[in-house]
Parts: structure tokens; C-alpha cells; sequence
């Protein structure tokens, strides 16, 4: 009986360990192996505006929206590279579609997680190349 009890344990321990291992694998793909960061590009001013916007965790910095259009107070859906840390890196600019009060804008932002707004505004003067 002794002989049975032992065989049991030993068997019992071999599965628990995998679901073990599993389990510590999901948690592990959960935190370090999502594909992208998701977020929201959010304009932030009332004018029609040509965004920009640059994956920075990408090698080399990739462009994630180019040129695209963000009617005044909407927002548009972006997805980016998740870094070491798990979280997204972006560059953007942006200016305004209208000829007159042409303005432009551009920022850096780091530490983005899932469903982040990233707020674009056109506050400064643009400049001439």
C-alpha cells in the first residue's frame, strides 16, 4: 500500500509541475509578448489636422500614420510596438489643412500603455524649409 501511495505522488507532482510551467508561461507572454500597444490619436483643437505619427520602439523609428487626416475633436485609431518595458514610444506632428492661421505642432511621448490618448495640438507658429 506504502509502495501505491508513493508511485501516486510522484505522478501527481509530474503534472502539477507542467500546469505549473503553463501557467507561468501565459503570465509570462501575457506581460512581455503582446504584439502592439494600442492607442488613440485624439486631436485636441477644433481644425481639421494632417497627422504624422512615428512607432519609436521600431527599428529604425517606422511610420505608424502618415499624412492622415483627424477632423477637429475626433480621434483616430493608431497601434504601436510594444518597447522592453511594455510600452509604446511615439513622435508625431502635425499642422492645420486650412490657408489661413496655419498652424503646426509636433511632440515626443514615452510610457504609453493599452488604450493611451496621445493628445495632438497645432500651437506654434510652422516653420518655412
Amino acid at each position: 500500500m506504502k509502495a501505491l501511495r508513493n508511485t501516486w505522488r510522484r505522478s501527481a507532482r509530474r503534472p502539477a509541475s507542467i500546469f505549473g510551467l503553463a501557467v507561468m508561461l501565459m503570465g509570462t507572454t501575457t506581460s512581455f509578448g503582446d504584439a502592439t500597444v494600442d492607442l488613440k490619436i485624439y486631436n485636441d483643437t477644433a481644425d481639421q489636422v494632417v497627422v504624422t505619427l512615428y512607432d519609436m520602439n521600431a527599428t529604425p523609428p517606422q511610420p505608424v500614420l502618415e499624412r492622415q487626416i483627424i477632423e477637429g475633436f475626433a480621434w483616430f485609431p493608431a497601434s504601436v510596438s510594444p518597447g522592453i518595458d511594455g510600452n509604446g514610444h511615439v513622435r508625431w506632428s502635425a499642422e492645420t489643412t486650412g490657408t489661413s492661421f496655419h498652424r503646426c505642432g509636433h511632440r515626443e511621448r514615452r510610457k504609453l500603455t493599452g488604450d493611451s490618448m496621445v493628445r495632438i495640438f497645432t500651437d506654434s507658429r510652422c516653420r518655412n524649409p
